[in-house]
């Protein structure tokens, strides 16, 4: 359970303090642009995480710098001959001038938007957006249900919206499971391990040892899809965990 949030500055770089019950101070670099967030004990003194955020300085400008030259698309205007991506391949859009109801099809390495000539910017995102959710939530299902009998776990109920900062979220108490929607531009495998990453948590709501222990028996690979996942090219917003 979270307690108290504070902001403290270190070496010219803004720090998230949580207050937590737990036994171990956690250090933490979040894409799309670095943001650090320090899960620290409820007991630990400012100054002691001061000391831990110096001690790890290198490693945190290791990572910023690396999100800092993660390939980003440029801002999407939604016309022919852009890239966007759908399940970890780069597809080339294809306005086809349609009076009639609009739709999506994507093959070949083409994701044909067939809408009005006149159609806005947003009415194209919001059109691909709607296709891209009803295709996430279409392989969800079936994934969740093979990991659930894995794990030996049952969420309550799943759902799918865009976040900024993270892949997924879990609430153990309710049991609910929450994906972010920019998962179908990545590999299957990615959103695979954000699944598994999530009913772990209702296993342990921690990222402690033991959690790390539950994703090594049960996704022996989950660091290189962690890794994978964080190298594909972000969006022009930027998204991550």
């Amino acid at each position: 359970m979270t307690t108290k949030i504070n902001q403290i500055t270190v070496s010219e770089i803004n720090v998230e303090v949580v207050r937590k019950k737990i036994k171990n101070l956690h250090i933490g670099v979040y894409p799309p642009d670095g943001r650090v967030r320090v899960a620290a004990p409820t007991k630990m003194g400012m100054e002691a995480i001061r000391v831990a955020v110096i001690g790890k300085l290198g490693w945190i400008k290791k990572h910023q710098l690396k999100f800092a030259n993660q390939e980003r698309q440029s801002p999407r205007e939604y016309v022919t001959g852009e890239t966007h991506y759908f399940q970890g391949r780069r597809y080339r859009l294809n306005l086809q001038p349609h009076d009639g109801r609009p739709r999506i099809m994507a093959c070949h390495g083409t994701i044909e938007l067939h809408v009005p000539t006149d159609s806005s910017i947003e009415y194209r995102e919001a059109l691909l957006y709607a296709w891209y959710r009803k295709q996430l939530k279409e392989q969800v299902p079936e994934l969740l249900a093979k990991w659930e009998q894995i794990i030996g776990v049952q969420a309550a109920a799943w759902g799918v919206k865009r976040m900024k900062t993270r892949w997924g979220t879990c609430n153990p108490t309710a049991r609910r499971v929450w994906l972010n929607l920019e998962l179908i531009k990545k590999p299957i495998h990615c959103l695979e391990y954000i699944i598994v990453h999530e009913l772990v948590h209702l296993l342990e709501r921690l990222h402690n040892d033991r959690f790390t222990t539950l994703m090594d028996q049960y996704m022996p690979s989950w660091r290189q899809y962690r890794e994978e996942l964080n190298r594909q090219p972000l969006g022009h917003e930027g998204w991550g965990e």
